[in-house]
């Protein structure tokens, strides 16, 4: 529940470092959030693959998890995406830190302390399973920007010859052996057998 809404299609994802709800489920959920939304100027990367994106605010709504007998209410502040995306809202690790969950992914399983004790959410594997289809074809048929284009097309037409690869210059700096070390021949007898030993005594006439 989000707002008193219940959103039914909602991400999990440990390795974001930000919490996502999008304006088309804003406008579902029937909020006037025109003076709930704090100004946002840096974009974020990674959920659409190739772009980046700048969101259109940022606002804070309570989030209750569980059910009428066990739930727990937190309230976690959201970036606002202005895109299309299958899911209702992406969770990410400040909100997973704040109701101090412990994740499963593998079970699609959630744990956390509840009002009467511990708190289980489990996933569908095969909604999950349709919903990042539909989320690979939104990617898809989103229009690279300008700039990237303009940077893939140099690469393209970068020809790797051998005149654009700089050479390897050899070090300004080397160690040079040393020829004059003095060494002094010792005798060491122990009962009937001897060894030979060579110490060093010095460099030059030191």
């Amino acid at each position: 529940m989000v707002a008193s809404s219940q959103l039914t299609q909602v991400l999990i994802d440990g390795g974001s470092g930000l919490n996502l709800l999008f304006a088309n489920t804003l406008k579902r959920m029937g909020l006037d959030v025109t003076n709930m939304l704090t100004p946002s100027k840096f974009p974020f990367y990674g959920n659409i693959p190739g772009n980046s994106s700048t969101p259109i605010g940022s606002m804070i709504l309570p989030v209750t998890l569980g059910t009428p007998d066990n739930y727990r209410t937190e309230y976690i502040k959201f970036e606002v995406a202005n895109f299309d995306s299958s899911y209702h809202a992406i969770i990410g690790r400040p909100a997973l830190a704040k109701f101090m969950v412990v994740p499963h992914y593998v079970y699609l399983l959630l744990k956390m302390l509840g009002k009467t004790g511990v708190l289980t959410l489990r996933g569908d594997l095969l909604k999950s399973y349709e919903y990042d289809r539909e989320a690979i074809d939104y990617a898809s048929n989103i229009r690279i920007p300008s700039t990237a284009s303009k940077v893939l097309t140099a690469a393209k037409e970068l020809s790797l010859s051998k005149d654009l690869i700089p050479t390897k210059k050899s070090s300004q700096t080397s160690v040079k052996p040393v020829s004059d070390i003095s060494t002094k021949t010792i005798q060491l007898h122990e009962g009937d057998s001897s060894k030979t030993a060579i110490i060093g005594t010095g460099l030059g006439d030191k």
